[in-house]
Order: structure tokens, then C-alpha cells, then sequence
């Protein structure tokens, strides 16, 4: 040995090994859209709308990063939308695009870290009917609680989602494509 020591990493079985199995594999469709890309070709917005691949990988990474949260923590980790100012919703929408100074590799290695929390706790989390009230906004169904089963349900449904924005994305950019 050199001194050094390797995290344990738990592995996940049953109804955890199945959840994670299919966010990996959602995962890997959104990332592979991004593959070969400069980072002024991951900035570009290629269709009439506002993403961009790398964007939309940021994006992703909050999102996940914030259910992670909520799983954690509750309705407290997720901003109170009630009350969001100009700039929380500037900022906001800078989460769907590569500012500059940002790159690529470090948007993917910021989504591969999100990615590596995420799955540790689902394999190690004591209970996956623990649940939390949602907090209030528009999008949500009012006093509605969701289980961390529910929330990994609802990040792998966004993640499969935004794959397919990145594939629309990724054709419309270079013609790439996916699959197919």
C-alpha cells in the first residue's frame, strides 16, 4: 500500500439497484450528446429556443443537485420562488447557458460529482418512503409531500427529458445524432 486509502463505495440492490441503473443510463444519453464539442459548440443555442448543450447539462446538474437537497434536508434547500427577485431569476437563467470562463469538461466533471453524491446515497439512505412537503410554487400540486422514491423518480423522468432536448440540440448543431 502506498499510504493512501480508496473510498468504500456501497452498492446498491433491489429497487435502488433498478432507479439507479436507469438514472446511469439516462445520464449517459445527456452526456453523450456533448461528446467531440468544442466549448464554443457546447455555448451555442442551435434551435429557436434558449438551450445550449452545455447549459443544459448545468441545468440538469442543479436539478439534481436540489432533489438531492430536498431528499436531505427538505423543503428549506429548495429557494422560496414566492419570493425570487429580478436577480434570483437572472441567475436562474444563467443556468442554462455556458457563461464564459465556464468550459465543458467542467460542466461534465461538476454533473459526474452530482452524479456520484446522488448515487451514494440512494444505495445508502435509510428509507426511500421517507418524504418532505413540497415547497410551494406554481408547478407543484399544493400540499403535496414526495418520498426520496418520488424525487428519484421525478430527476430520472428530467434527466430522459432534457436527453432528448440535448439529442434536438446536438442534430440541429452538427446533424449528430444519438441513436440511429
Amino acid at each position: 500500500m502506498n499510504g493512501t486509502t480508496t473510498p468504500t463505495t456501497v452498492a446498491a440492490t433491489g429497487e435502488r439497484a433498478d432507479l439507479l441503473d436507469q438514472l446511469t443510463r439516462q445520464r449517459h444519453f445527456l452526456r453523450f450528446t456533448t461528446r467531440d464539442l468544442t466549448d464554443e459548440q457546447a455555448a451555442l443555442r442551435t434551435t429557436a429556443g434558449e438551450l445550449c448543450l452545455g447549459g443544459l447539462i448545468k441545468h440538469v446538474t442543479d436539478c439534481e443537485r436540489a432533489w438531492v437537497d430536498f431528499i436531505l434536508e427538505g423543503p428549506s434547500a429548495m429557494p422560496d420562488f414566492a419570493n425570487m427577485t429580478q436577480d434570483d431569476f437572472d441567475r436562474h437563467a444563467d443556468g442554462f447557458r455556458l457563461l464564459p470562463g465556464e468550459t465543458l469538461a467542467g460542466v461534465l466533471a461538476d454533473y459526474a460529482e452530482t452524479a456520484r453524491r446522488t448515487d451514494e446515497l440512494v444505495a445508502v439512505l435509510p428509507d426511500l418512503d421517507v418524504s418532505h412537503p413540497l415547497p410551494k410554487a406554481p408547478w407543484f400540486e399544493a400540499d403535496a409531500h414526495w418520498s426520496a422514491r418520488r424525487v428519484l423518480l421525478h430527476v430520472i423522468a428530467e434527466t430522459a427529458q432534457h436527453a432528448g432536448h440535448a439529442d434536438i440540440l446536438r442534430e440541429s448543431l452538427d446533424g449528430a445524432k444519438s441513436m440511429g
